[in-house]
C-alpha cells in the first residue's frame, strides 16, 4: 500500500481544512470564495494573492474528491522520487502558471465579446454597468444576448480547484513514466501513460474551444491545459537534473 508522502499529506490537509471550513463556518463558504477564489482582474473581488489561494478551494465533494485522489495517486510517487523541495516548486509553478492561462484566456475572450457589443452599439458604460449591477435590459437580438451572457459570466465566475497543478504532474508522471498504465474510473480500461496523458490532454483543448465537455459544465480546460504545458516546460528544463522513474508502475485509476 503506497504510504503518503510530507508534502503531499500537508497539500491534502489544507485543502480538506479549507474545504471543510467553508461548510461548518457560518458564512464560510461565500467569504473564502470571494476572498481565494480566481476572480477576473476586473472584478472587485480580485486581489494578486488567488493565482495561488484559488488551488485550495473546492467547488463540491466531488471536485475536491477526484483532485485530492490524484494528487495522492501521482504527487506521492513524483515526490519520493524528487524530493519534497522540488516537488512543492513544481506543484505551485503549474498552479500559478494554470492561473495565469486562464486569466489570459478570459481577458482575450472578455475583450473580444466587449469589443464586438461596442461596435454593435452598446456603450462601454452601459456594458460596465450590466457587469456591476448583474441588471439591465438585454439586447433583442440572440447572438448580442448571449454575447451579453458570456461576458457577465467572464467576469462574475471565479475559477477554483487544484486541477491546473494537478495536470502539471500528471504530465511529469507520463514523462518519467511512460508505460505505466493508467485508467479513468468510469471507463477502466488500462491505458499507457504516453498515450493515456495526450488523450487526456486532447480532450481538453477540445472542450476549450468548442464549448462540449466530457466532464461537465464549468470546466476550466484551459487551466488544465495550462497546468500541463508549465508542467512539460519544467519537465524539459529539468531533463538533465532528474532521474528517470524506475519502470512502469502498476495501474492506477485517476479522476
Amino acid at each position: 500500500m503506497r504510504t503518503l508522502s510530507g508534502a503531499v499529506l500537508g497539500l491534502l490537509l489544507v485543502n480538506i481544512a479549507v474545504f471543510a471550513a467553508g461548510l461548518l463556518l457560518p458564512g464560510g463558504r461565500e467569504h473564502i470564495i470571494a476572498t481565494g477564489a480566481l476572480w477576473y482582474p476586473a472584478n472587485e473581488n480580485f486581489a494578486p494573492w488567488q493565482v495561488v489561494s484559488y488551488m485550495f478551494l473546492h467547488a463540491d465533494f466531488g471536485h475536491i474528491f477526484f483532485n485530492m485522489f490524484a494528487l495522492f495517486s501521482f504527487g506521492s510517487i513524483l515526490e519520493r522520487e524528487w524530493g519534497a523541495a522540488r516537488f512543492l516548486v513544481f506543484y505551485f509553478l503549474c498552479g500559478v502558471g494554470a492561473a495565469l492561462v486562464q486569466l489570459g484566456v478570459n481577458w482575450y475572450e472578455f475583450a473580444g465579446l466587449h469589443e464586438r457589443l461596442v461596435a454593435a452599439g452598446i456603450t462601454p458604460d452601459a456594458i460596465a454597468a450590466m457587469l456591476k449591477s448583474g441588471r439591465g435590459e438585454l439586447p433583442l437580438d440572440p447572438a448580442l444576448k448571449a454575447m451579453v451572457i458570456s461576458l457577465y459570466r467572464i467576469f462574475i465566475a471565479p475559477t477554483l480547484g487544484a486541477s491546473g497543478a494537478i495536470y502539471g504532474l500528471l504530465v511529469a508522471f507520463g514523462c518519467l513514466h511512460p508505460n505505466a498504465k493508467l485508467s479513468l474510473m468510469f471507463f477502466p480500461v488500462p491505458i499507457a501513460a504516453k498515450f493515456f496523458i495526450p488523450g487526456m490532454l486532447a480532450l481538453d483543448l477540445l472542450s476549450g474551444v468548442t464549448g462540449f465537455s466530457l466532464f461537465g459544465a464549468n470546466v476550466a480546460h484551459f487551466a488544465h491545459l495550462g497546468g500541463a504545458v508549465i508542467g512539460f516546460l519544467l519537465m524539459l528544463l529539468w531533463r538533465t537534473r532528474i532521474p528517470a522513474g524506475p519502470g512502469a508502475i502498476a495501474s492506477h485509476p485517476m479522476a
